[in-house]
């Protein structure tokens, strides 16, 4: 059976999609490539933000749930976001960005082998970004060309996922010997995990901890994370994989940009398996990715019903000339 590829996309939740919007593609550059709808709730937007071409492993994605409580962070949960920027110097002008724009963060750290900058947005969402300098793993993908950011430090893909969970052995147990991925170091109670090319948009960060009681769901925290698979034959392994060794799985789910497996692992721990296409750009044009309400083709005849439902966002950028912003 093929390896995973790395990571995939993260899902997490919000409170505005309008916010979100805004955050996403004028403070931190990263393009809309797909503005569409929860396709198990219909009345829920589901905004797509990713690289210049909506690449495989680039894209973070919300889901803005009417009337959800605010979450809490915790144990047993996925954590926090990583993205991937160019290398060290890139993340000094990440801290002036930030600094001006008044985004709450935490300085640049060390995180085993590489440099992160932790940050938080207006939900409390955590991500941080990730110093790609000395990576010679999965490769990154191309920075929105037209955005805000100059592009030798725009953000190109994802980094690791951050999980905290409380028990830690079975944890390994899946990673290991479930998902195929390789601890390469440990540093006190946070292990460092690894998959098919490696690198930074290949890795898992699972904290164990057993103090904090655990996250509640809700705006501000991640709703689940995916890893990347080849294509539709590989899906199907791996979907026979994971119902061989006992996990309840959704069985296969076509998503029209996708094709997905989905596996709660853990208590709070939900992982998808998605291909790498067919991809955001057989339904729009690349010049006008995600300025459209984009529904795949089976709710197409709701069009109707759901442009009822769900608000009006301007997303038009094409139009525009977005000024590169040096700090």
């Amino acid at each position: 059976m093929q390896s995973l590829k790395g990571m995939h996309h993260v899902t997490a939740i919000t409170s505005s999609a309008e916010k979100n919007y805004e955050f996403f593609t004028y403070v931190l550059g990263m393009r809309l490539v797909k503005k569409t709808v929860n396709q198990d709730d219909i009345s829920t937007y589901h905004l797509f933000f990713a690289d210049d071409r909506g690449s495989a492993g680039t894209d973070m994605t919300f889901f803005d749930f009417q009337g959800i409580p605010k979450g809490t962070h915790g144990t047993d949960e996925i954590h926090r976001t990583s993205f991937r920027v160019p290398d060290d110097a890139a993340l000094d002008y990440w801290v002036k960005r930030f600094d001006r724009l008044e985004i709450k963060h935490d300085g640049i750290r060390q995180q085993f082998d590489r440099k992160v900058l932790p940050f938080t947005d207006f939900d409390g969402q955590l991500y941080q970004l990730i110093s790609d300098e000395g990576d010679t793993g999965v490769a990154a993908g191309i920075p929105w060309q037209k955005g805000p950011i100059p592009l030798e430090y725009a953000i190109t893909g994802l980094g690791p996922i951050i999980l905290r969970v409380s028990n830690i052995d079975y944890m390994k147990q899946v990673m290991e010997k479930a998902l195929g991925f390789r601890e390469i170091n440990k540093e006190g109670s946070v292990y460092l995990f690894e998959v098919g090319e490696g690198g930074n948009g290949a890795r898992v960060i699972i904290e164990h901890n057993t103090v904090l009681p655990r996250g509640m769901q809700g705006f501000g925290t991640i709703h689940h994370s995916a890893f990347r698979v080849e294509d539709r034959s590989v899906l199907e392994d791996w979907i026979n994989h994971m119902e061989g060794i006992g996990f309840n799985t959704s069985g296969y789910v076509d998503r029209f940009y996708f094709e997905s497996l989905y596996a709660r692992v853990a208590p709070g721990i939900l992982f998808e398996f998605a291909t790498d296409g067919p991809g955001f750009m057989d339904d729009e044009p690349y010049e006008t990715l995600g300025e459209k309400l984009a529904l795949p083709p089976f709710l197409e005849p709701k069009r109707e019903q759901i442009e009822s439902y769900v608000r009006h966002i301007d997303t038009m950028r094409s139009n525009r000339e977005i000024e590169k912003e040096y700090e």
